[in-house]
């Protein structure tokens, strides 16, 4: 049980990065190819697909204020000689 438990954890480890373009592209090819073989594996690309659509939808982000980012800027701006 727990060699499936690893695979399971190796296969979410690839599908996060793949959803998150961070696989090469040997690495992606492989991975939809396991996809395409096991119905278990599409179905949880699809989960998490969903998964991040439903938080991209739902999570408002608040706008920064114009004086902040002015107030961040001054802090780490550095001064050079002219």
């Amino acid at each position: 049980m727990m060699g499936n438990q690893t695979n399971y954890q190796n296969l979410v480890t690839k599908v996060n990065m793949y959803l998150d373009n961070e696989l090469g592209k040997d690495a992606e090819r492989e991975l939809l190819r396991e996809i395409k073989q096991n119905p278990a594996y599409l179905e949880l690309l699809s989960k998490e697909q969903s998964f991040r659509e439903f938080i991209k939808s739902k999570v408002h982000r608040r706008k920064v204020s114009p004086a902040l980012i002015q107030s961040i800027k001054d802090k780490i701006r550095i001064d050079r000689p002219i």
